[in-house]
Parts: C-alpha cells; sequence; structure tokens
C-alpha cells in the first residue's frame, strides 16, 4: 500500500472499531492487528488513539454538518426545508451507521457539550435564521426562533439516534410522521403561548 492507502484503511478499521467498541473500549493494538500492521505503524501515521479518533470524527461532523446544511439553503417553503432536513439525517445514519454511532456515543443529543451536540447547536443557527423569516411573515415574534429552532432540530436528532438502532418504519414515513408533528403544530402556532390553567394547578399541588 502506498502511504495514502495505508492511512485510510487504518481509518476505516478503527472507525468500525470506535462505532462497535467506543473510544475507550478500543486500543491501539486492536486497531493495529484489525489492520495487520503492527502498532508503530498506527503512532507513525497519527501518532496514537487521540489522532486518528479526531481525524474520524472531523470527517463525520463535517459530512454530516454538510448534509444538512445543504438541505437548509436550498430554500423555498418552510415545510419543505424541514422534510429535507429530516431526510438529510436519516440518509446519513443509513448510509454512514458507523459514523452516527460514533458522534452519538461521543455526545448524545441529551448532553449540553460534545461534539454531536456542537454540530446540533450549529444546525440549530441556521434553522433560527429559516424561522426568524417566516415567523415575522406570519406576524409572530421573531425573537423566539432561536427557542423553536433548538425545539426542532432537537426533535430531528432525537429521533435519528432512535432510527439508528429500529431502522422501522423505513426512513421516508419516520421522515413524514416527523414533519406531521413539526409542521401541523407550527401551522397553528399562537402568537403568545400560555401554559393552560390545569397545568399550572398540578404544579402547585
Amino acid at each position: 500500500m502506498t502511504g495514502h492507502q495505508r492511512r485510510e484503511q487504518l481509518l476505516q478499521v478503527a472507525r468500525s472499531l470506535f462505532a462497535e467498541k467506543g473510544f475507550e473500549g478500543t486500543s491501539v493494538e486492536e486497531i493495529a492487528a484489525r489492520a495487520q500492521v503492527s502498532k508503530p505503524v498506527v503512532y507513525e501515521h497519527f501518532g496514537g488513539k487521540e489522532g486518528i479518533y479526531a481525524v474520524i470524527v472531523d470527517r463525520e461532523v463535517a459530512t454530516l454538518l454538510a448534509a444538512l446544511t445543504g438541505s437548509l439553503r436550498q430554500g423555498g417553503h418552510p415545510r419543505v426545508t424541514v422534510e429535507r432536513t429530516a431526510l438529510a439525517l436519516l440518509d446519513y445514519i443509513e448510509t454512514n451507521t458507523d459514523g452516527f454511532r460514533i458522534l452519538v456515543r461521543d455526545s448524545p443529543v441529551a448532553q449540553a457539550t460534545g461534539t454531536f451536540s456542537s454540530l446540533i447547536g450549529d444546525v440549530a443557527t441556521q434553522v433560527e435564521q429559516v424561522l426568524a423569516g417566516a415567523f415575522e411573515r406570519q406576524g409572530f415574534d421573531p425573537g423566539t426562533a432561536p427557542m423553536y429552532a433548538q425545539m426542532l432540530v432537537g426533535m430531528i436528532a432525537l429521533t435519528g439516534q432512535w432510527w439508528l438502532e429500529t431502522r422501522t418504519p423505513p426512513k421516508d414515513e419516520v421522515a413524514a410522521h416527523l414533519v406531521n408533528l413539526s409542521w401541523n403544530g407550527l401551522a397553528a402556532l399562537q402568537t403568545e403561548p400560555r401554559l393552560t390553567p390545569a397545568a399550572t394547578r398540578a404544579r402547585h399541588r
């Protein structure tokens, strides 16, 4: 193998191991053994486990972010934008299952810090811009767009984590249900939403 080919082979082997066992559960010895090379070869190319892991995560983040932001930048009706974004995430999960496992193991959506949470935050910022314009046209307060963006992107991301393991129903159906919930909810937004009195009373019991 050329140096480039060997580097790519090591990345693919390590990617599979990190997806299967996580960062802590994977050793340089395992990477080398599965790639049928000596440990010094891994160190020569990446300087150790941390180096190869960083390259893998950076690649996955770039791939997923490009897919999600690409769907957002196409413009068009907000409903279509939500549909495209949901499908982009599910497409990525389907074609890059190991990569998505690595990202969510590092930082599930429910965590406030980590690579995946940071990526979701970047996407939410772009969704916020889409929503702010739509809210203003509909007479809603555009200042609430950041909050709604977090809700929408978080819902899609959590559903993606669930679908990663279940793989049923088919991704188009999952995306349709996501849009059914988000869009039909958004279509009936109140300008000044309030909790019902019953919910308020229950909190103080």
